[in-house]
């Protein structure tokens, strides 16, 4: 699927459930600090979303979107821990593209691939607006925590590491 059916699927996932959300325009870019800056809210509000591959054991590999707050880089020790595994890190270009139907930088807080887990720290639902890119690198989507938990039903875990300074 392309960004641009990603993003389509995305808005009509938010029409069609009546949920309340902004779409915000700017200028292209992936960067979680610096689209932050464009659409004028604290960097904590963004959504970060990585792809990661979870190599459980020689036989089971698993892929996870882990979701953490746009300040904080996710703890692949708690990953590790969560899913009891042998090696946890960052997935290939091609492969976190294709399971998350979207270009670096576009990824969405949302699984819509069977094969991808989808796993939010608690901050990122917590957040009365969260930020992220749609999809695009030139348009963003705001949404509440709560609307963005009841859509994605991820599975919430501590996976955020400290703040960064």
């Amino acid at each position: 699927m392309s960004d641009n059916g990603t993003y389509e699927r995305l808005i009509h996932l938010l029409d069609s459930t009546n949920t309340a959300y902004k779409l915000i325009d700017h200028e292209p870019e992936g960067a979680t600090e610096t689209v932050s800056a464009l659409r004028g809210h604290p960097v904590s509000e963004a959504a970060k979303c990585l792809v990661l591959i979870v190599k459980v054991d020689r036989q089971v590999t698993r892929y996870v979107l882990a979701v953490v707050p746009g300040n904080r880089r996710v703890d692949l020790n708690a990953i590790r821990a969560l899913f009891a595994a042998r090696y946890v890190g960052f997935c290939d270009a091609a492969t976190a593209e294709r399971l998350a139907q979207a270009v670096p930088g576009t990824v969405l807080p949302f699984s819509f691939d069977p094969e991808l887990e989808l796993v939010a720290d608690p901050d990122v639902i917590a957040q009365p607006c969260l930020y992220f890119n749609a999809a695009r690198l030139d348009r963003s989507l705001a949404i509440s925590g709560a609307d963005y938990t009841r859509l994605a039903e991820p599975r919430v875990e501590p996976i955020a590491g400290p703040v960064a300074s």
